[in-house]
């Protein structure tokens, strides 16, 4: 009843101020699928970036479709059995999303339209040497991090508590480290191969950025300052959601990059790309494989 209380006010809220039609409510053949659904599960949710790591899973030898798919606000959530466990298959698309819909675009300097003030980058008319000045201090603000605030489903509404770090399942967690043996696919064809082989592995911490991340000074400070080594930048919206929901999750992530360059080139996603998807497609396979025999 709350939820459906909160819907009614958001549609109310926007009819007023935009004055045309909302996607906001759930059609009725809609919640015949829901409920359809709910009477087959449980399942275990993938949430997939992209559909370079989608499109493999969908291939994969070990995943079977229902043809069963439910298409609701913009996803498209598809229905199977990996290892005869249930699973939905999801996509929510790149780059951070805490609990809403995919972004408007923020043009930079090079098409930006200079004759607004806000969300548009322009550079100054005039620069100066600072070295000419009695006082070099830098009045313009620092870097800081802090928590978000997090509204958990078990409680007080409207009481908000505070997250920075937000912890995997442990059960989860101890089946990964059995992953540790896996064998990894090295090349992306007959003369292109990693100089070194890829390899499952635990780390103590990740965390997620707006950007793509490929400065190799960035990339050290995070590391030095948080333990932090894999940057993506899906994950920990979904781990907020998780641990608001009290759902338990596990991150699984193949990196493609180096930030600030491993080589020569600056960046070698687009060399290395489909070998990271196809890898953490069988990571993930064959954890769901060990969850099924373990439990």
């Amino acid at each position: 009843m709350a939820a459906a209380m909160k819907v009614v006010c958001m549609m109310f809220l926007v009819a007023i101020f935009h004055k045309h039609h909302a996607h906001g409510a759930i059609s009725a053949d809609t919640q015949k699928l829901i409920d359809e659904a709910n009477m087959n599960g449980p399942y275990l949710g993938l949430l997939i970036p992209n559909l370079f790591e989608m499109n493999p899973l969908l291939q994969h030898p070990n995943y079977t479709s229902t043809n069963f798919t439910i298409d609701i606000a913009g996803r498209r959530f598809r229905f199977g059995k990996i290892v005869e466990k249930n699973v939905i298959l999801v996509m929510t698309g790149l780059s951070m999303r805490y609990g809403y819909g995919p972004s408007d675009e923020l043009p930079l300097e090079p098409n930006g339209d200079y004759t607004r003030n806000i969300g548009y980058i322009k550079f100054a008319d005039y620069a100066e040497n600072v070295t000419a000045c009695n006082s070099h201090d830098n009045l313009l603000n620092n870097v800081w991090f802090q928590p978000e605030e997090v509204f958990p489903v078990d409680g007080t509404p409207e009481q908000r508590q505070h997250a920075f770090w937000i912890p995997v399942d442990p059960l989860y967690f101890n089946i990964s480290k059995s992953l540790e043996d896996m064998e990894l696919e090295n090349c992306v064809n007959a003369t292109t191969c990693l100089d070194e082989t890829p390899r499952v592995v635990q780390v103590h911490r990740g965390t997620s950025a707006g950007i793509y991340v490929d400065n190799a000074a960035y990339r050290s400070f995070i590391y030095k300052k948080f333990n932090v080594s894999p940057v993506d930048m899906e994950s920990a919206a979904v781990a907020l959601i998780c641990m608001q929901q009290r759902v338990p999750f596990i991150i699984i992530r193949a990196l493609s990059d180096l930030a600030g360059g491993g080589s020569a080139e600056s960046n070698e996603i687009d060399t290395f790309i489909s070998l990271a998807s196809n890898n953490s497609v069988n990571v993930v396979v064959e954890f769901i494989k060990r969850l099924v025999s373990d439990h």
